[in-house]
């Protein structure tokens, strides 16, 4: 079977850059390709993020070189060097930030190279063409420049101080709470977090990032490049593992953490106690509502491997839902198809979901229908159900399809506004449990 698009639910290297650069406090983004490019895709992350909005110098304020036919034969960096200084001149940056496209590439222009002339007005440049990869990879490029080349090295480490990666701004559309929601947690073991995206970062701040005893990377596919940047050129090791969701999750996270940076077991037993006591404090209010009108699902979970496993372990194992189906977006590699799929098998539910690595609507909905019985025109048959979708926009449809439940929390988001929830930790698992819930008693 030929490959195709369908729906698809990323977008491209220079998609990704956008995105991310749109996060950096003061960053400005200088894109070297045709006009719409830059417009088209820092829409679809505004409206496509929960309505994230395009940030200091995003949509149609991007800076582009708007190259046409003519610099496509003879060549652009004329046209790129020209809009650097314009942008330079006209908009107040900490940092600017040239990004290349397909066109630009394709015909061998050097954006990265133009860029490097005007390093003392704190211009970098990154090859992000779209073809390199998907939205992803475009994060992993911006932050692996910026180490590189804004972080300063330092051979002085600060032993409880970490760098936080794998969160990708707008592509996760709970960025920004996810991230908040971790720092506080870490913040209450005695740990500093640096987030490039966080509250209150700067790119003074970020200068610093080398000081960091270790890097802490919550995705399998994305900031891994990035966190080898951090150990090649800084020596600062690193670690992955999982977005936190709910209090198992926490506890393992708080721990892992502890050990890598001698942190005192007692004070982690201690903070965990305590987010663990405030947790069940909001959750038992809704517990005989729970058990009294049956709020117990088959769950399917369609999402990127960042939220797959941790929202299937928190439903499982804090809802007691059935983990019914599993489709990952981001892994294409077998290995790493394998590695992941083996994560499953520490749920302590009887019940493990089937789990499957696609991307494609029509291939889910068809795995899905295969992993039910059919009807076969029996007289008594049990429907796959009562059922509960957790995914993107895209999945609502699907939903319906089978009368469940549905939340829409990976990308593509389109139908919620999101501010400043997150959905990691032991307050973000609150927040979690309520969206899920508020939708069931909501089509009561």
């Amino acid at each position: 079977m030929s490959d195709f698009i369908e729906k698809s639910k990323f977008s491209c290297v220079l998609g990704g850059a956008l995105t991310t650069i749109a996060a950096i406090p003061k960053a400005v983004p200088i894109v070297h390709a045709s006009g719409g490019c830059a417009t088209a895709l820092s829409a679809t992350y505004n409206l496509s993020a929960g309505y994230r909005g395009v940030g200091y110098c995003g949509g149609n304020m991007i800076p582009t070189s708007n190259i046409s036919q003519s610099h496509i034969v003879f060549g652009g960096e004329e046209k790129l060097q020209e809009q650097i200084e314009s942008t330079i001149k006209y908009i107040k940056g900490d940092i600017y930030i040239v990004l290349s496209g397909c066109q630009t590439e394709l015909i061998g222009d050097d954006p990265v190279g133009v860029a490097s002339r005007y390093r003392e007005d704190n211009v970098i440049g990154v090859n992000t063409p779209g073809f390199k990869g998907n939205t992803l990879r475009g994060y992993d490029e911006v932050l692996g420049v910026l180490i590189r080349e804004v972080v300063k090295k330092s051979e002085v480490k600060e032993e409880k101080t970490i760098n936080l990666l794998g969160i990708v701004p707008g592509h996760d559309v709970f960025y920004r709470g996810n991230i908040e929601q971790v720092k506080q947690l870490l913040n209450k073991i005695g740990v500093k977090v640096n987030t490039f995206f966080g509250d209150g970062e700067s790119l003074e701040r970020i200068k610093d990032y080398g000081k960091a005893a270790l890097t802490v990377v919550l995705s399998v596919t994305a900031g891994q490049i990035a966190a080898k940047t951090f150990e090649r050129v800084h020596k600062i090791p690193y670690i992955t593992t999982e977005l936190p969701i709910g209090p198992k999750a926490s506890e393992s996270f708080l721990q892992l953490i502890g050990k890598k940076l001698g942190i005192n077991k007692k004070l982690i037993d201690k903070v965990v106690e305590e987010e663990t006591k405030y947790f069940y404090s909001y959750l038992e209010r809704i517990v005989e509502a729970a058990a009294d009108l049956d709020f117990q699902r088959y769950a399917l979970v369609i999402t990127d491997s960042y939220y797959a496993y941790p929202i299937t372990d928190f439903i499982s194992e804090e809802l007691g839902w059935i983990p019914h189906f599993v489709s990952i977006n981001d892994i294409s590699d077998k290995k790493q198809q394998e590695e992941y799929k083996r994560k499953f098998e520490k749920l302590t539910s009887i019940t493990k979901p089937q789990v499957i690595f696609e991307d494609k609507l029509g291939q889910v909905a068809k795995q899905l229908r295969a992993s039910w019985p059919s009807k076969d025109n029996k007289k008594y048959y049990d429907a796959l159900g009562p059922l509960f979708v957790i995914g993107s926009v895209v999945e609502k449809n699907l939903a319906k399809q089978y009368g469940a439940g549905f939340l829409s929390v990976a990308f593509p988001v389109s139908n919620r506004v999101v501010l400043n929830k997150g959905y990691g930790g032991f307050r973000g698992a609150l927040s979690l449990t309520e969206d899920i819930l508020s939708n069931l008693v909501e089509s009561r």
